[in-house]
């Protein structure tokens, strides 16, 4: 299938919005966020500490009377600047372009299965920066297979699971964890759609370079043709 095609099956799958996070809250509490250099707010604070982080994305949410902020897709951002893991020694090699949506909420948030799907794997991806601990659900509809990753969750969320678990659409998987195992961000969901996992386990680029980009917009499409948020 080609990607316009997935890129229409994706969006076909549901009618109404998909949470990802607990259901109890209502999207009416959800609010856009961009976080990428064209925000003036993140020059205001220390964008390499996880705590200014939490400060700020806590005031946002009670200024906009918010529960959950989202957004993010294909946003290039700086903050992965603080993190080696992220630079490269050419600007068309630093991987800043971001694959996924960041839904932002209170640590301990339950995380939701996407759709009915099976564990492809788990992994806790420690490196300063990375997605601390990770799930990787795999999702066969119509004869179409692909993956949605959830990134920045509680260890709790990887002790008691195995490789075939089965889930279905709306069931909790996992929980969003606190900065002292997310990979030092203030508590966030990270949600991504992945086409190939190209043999990748337990983990997948949730960044990209711009050199790399054509290939990662077609095998990560936006996750909000499924979301809808």
């Amino acid at each position: 299938m080609n990607t316009n095609d997935f890129n229409h099956f994706l969006s076909t799958l549901s009618e109404n919005p998909i949470q990802v996070i607990d259901k109890t809250i209502g999207l009416e509490s959800y609010v856009p966020i961009e976080i990428s250099a064209n925000n003036k707010d993140l020059s205001n604070f220390d964008i390499s500490s996880a705590e200014a982080w939490e400060i700020y994305i806590n005031n946002y949410l009670s200024k906009n009377n918010a529960e959950v902020a989202y957004g993010g897709y294909l946003e290039k951002r700086n903050l992965y600047d603080r993190s080696d893991y992220f630079m490269n020694q050419t600007e068309e090699n630093k991987r800043n372009i971001h694959l996924g949506i960041d839904l932002w909420s209170e640590a301990n948030t339950k995380v939701l299965a996407v759709l009915d799907g099976e564990i492809h794997s788990f992994k806790y991806n420690d490196n300063y920066g990375d997605y601390g601990p990770t799930i990787i659900l795999k999702h066969k509809i119509e004869n179409q297979i692909f993956y949605s990753l959830y990134g920045h969750l509680t260890l709790s969320s990887i002790e008691n699971i195995k490789v075939g678990d089965k889930f279905k659409q709306g069931s909790a998987i996992g929980f969003l964890g606190s900065s002292d195992v997310n990979g030092e961000y203030a508590p966030h969901l990270h949600f991504q759609i992945i086409r190939n996992m190209q043999e990748n386990f337990g983990d997948y680029a949730g960044v990209s370079s711009v050199k790399d980009l054509d290939f990662y917009k077609e095998n990560c499409p936006n996750p909000n043709l499924l979301l809808k948020l």
